[in-house]
């Protein structure tokens, strides 16, 4: 299989990050989003969530270093199979998935609610 142009795939995040409901995309803060080709060795991972939940933030929060939600290439090019709306799809899953963290939802939450 071929793998999608680093550049195409990036574009493709921003896409699935612009299809945010305005107030979702509104309400996020101090959050950085990322694309690596692999997860760390050992880890079986599309997308990982970085930092501090909106929702546990406390008063001492101020002037920490941005959240970072990072979206993994090469695990996501290989579940797509070459199919560009498998892609598409997975990518946008991914990087909502990865949101729902930011947001304090836990894994449990989203497979009680039926998002995971």
């Amino acid at each position: 299989m071929d793998e999608v142009d680093e550049t195409v795939f990036e574009q493709l995040v921003s896409d699935a990050l612009d299809e945010l409901p305005d107030d979702i995309r509104e309400l996020m803060s101090n959050v950085a989003v990322t694309v690596e080709a692999e997860p760390p060795p050992g880890e079986n991972l599309l997308g990982l969530y970085q930092g501090v939940p909106l929702g546990k933030r406390g008063p001492y929060y101020s002037g920490a270093l941005p959240d970072k939600i990072t979206i993994y290439r090469g695990p996501i090019e290989r579940m797509s199979r070459g199919n560009p709306e498998r892609l598409r799809a997975q990518v946008r899953r991914t990087v909502f998935h990865e949101i729902a963290h930011h947001f304090g939802i836990s894994d449990q939450r989203l497979v009680d609610i039926d998002r995971y």
